[in-house]
């Protein structure tokens, strides 16, 4: 990299990339794929969010809609529905707390952000919503880009590249162009594993996955749990975890600088095992 970031600026809160940061996740959600259910009540998301951020995650990314493969596009008012308790109950509980929304939605990344979330973490790049980039540009929060081929309903159903790395490099870069025109000052860039790629795409994007420090902007690695895993070791998304920690010492190893992972703890150790790794 040659002037990589350091910083993202979170509506005044600097948060610091020279080191590598986790984003926990709260999917208040009846179905994705892992998690989907658990955390209905309030008491069930409070104990969670608690559990988080005692662990050490850097920012709480709050999903209302499942992006699993073959789910639907869910009405703006649920997703707003699902997500707003939670926000407002960080807002009041951990007033310092970095909140990511999860959504592909402007009506309720705007809803969000002026809610507390000061992050936008969406996996269409914006082409669900067309008034998803003007809506992140004029909040002024940084912007999670992620490439995904097709939709959520079929992105899985036959993912077809030549080259999965270059065509993603190239995706992202011709985005990061409407974005920059745009104004968008803090984009952190994610390959979409798992979205519109198969088991090959998948490891062939994290083996490479430096190529895209290029770009000079934050990786963010989302692995966790996910069907790379569980698929290939002839298992359950609540049997990946070991899977999920050594694919994020591999993407730490490959430059990434956020995951996002369902389990705090073990992400935050695998940091600490890798910076030690660097140190010696």
């Amino acid at each position: 990299m040659l002037n990589p970031q350091t910083t993202l600026n979170c509506k005044g809160q600097l948060l610091d990339l020279s080191k590598p940061l986790v984003m926990g996740i709260l999917n208040v959600t009846p179905d994705s794929f892992y998690d989907g259910g658990k955390y209905k009540s309030d008491g069930a998301i409070a104990t969670q969010i608690g559990k988080m951020l005692e662990e050490g995650a850097n920012i709480i990314d709050i999903g209302g809609m499942s992006s699993r493969p073959g789910a639907d596009i869910i009405t703006t008012n649920e997703e707003i529905d699902r997500v707003m308790p939670a926000i407002s109950y960080i807002q009041q509980h951990y007033p310092s707390a970095i909140i990511s929304i999860d959504t592909v939605h402007a009506v309720v990344a705007r809803t969000a952000v002026e809610g507390g979330a000061s992050i936008i973490n969406d996996i269409s790049a914006g082409r669900i919503d067309a008034d998803l980039y003007t809506t992140v540009a004029d909040l002024g929060v940084p912007y999670v880009l992620m490439h995904m081929q097709g939709k959520p309903k079929d992105m899985q159903q036959q993912p077809q590249y030549k080259d999965v790395v270059q065509e993603v490099l190239d995706f992202l870069i011709a985005e990061l162009g409407k974005l920059r025109s745009l104004g968008v000052k803090d984009i952190i860039i994610d390959p979409g594993f798992g979205f519109g790629k198969s088991l090959t795409h998948n490891y062939q994007l994290l083996k490479k996955m430096h190529i895209f420090n290029i770009l000079d902007l934050p990786i963010l690695c989302g692995v966790s749990r996910k069907s790379m895993i569980y698929k290939l070791l002839n298992t359950k998304p609540e049997h990946a975890l070991n899977g999920t920690t050594a694919l994020h010492m591999i993407a730490l190893q490959q430059g990434a600088k956020i995951l996002r992972v369902h389990d705090v703890k073990q992400a935050v150790e695998t940091i600490q095992l890798w910076e030690q790794l660097e140190n010696v």
